[in-house]
């Protein structure tokens, strides 16, 4: 059974303790960080099937990682998270860029699983 990989950017760390253990599983594997250059050095050592992230980091915000990592992996599937309004510049980013606006439910971000799930035919 493949496992989805999942890599989790967010600089508030009670938030990014919480969600990361919500996240892993049973065929998940979840790595978490702390800013958008950790997770781009890491995303370049072998990118995940999902990057979540956190729109307002400090360096790096997720929005530029999410364009960098697109420009290299255009079929990468993101969900950029934030409390601020997108705008329709998302669209703009990536066929496989999804937004969650903060506060999201836990639920939101499963059904974003499921998606990816089924795009990449895992179980």
């Amino acid at each position: 059974m493949k496992t989805l990989s999942i890599m989790y950017v967010e600089d508030n760390t009670e938030l990014r303790d919480a969600l990361t253990e919500m996240l892993a599983g049973p065929g998940r594997a979840v790595a978490a960080f702390a800013t958008g250059e950790a997770a781009l050095a890491a995303w370049e050592a072998g990118a995940p099937d999902l990057l979540v992230t956190d729109i307002g980091l400090p360096g790096i915000s997720g929005t530029d990682l999410t364009r960098i990592v697109v420009a290299k992996k255009p079929a990468q599937w993101v969900a950029l998270c934030s409390g601020y309004e997108y705008g329709h510049h998302v669209a703009t980013l990536g066929k496989n860029v999804r937004t969650l606006p903060k506060p999201f439910e836990l639920e939101q971000l499963e059904a974003l699983i499921d998606e990816v799930n089924e795009a990449l035919n895992l179980p």
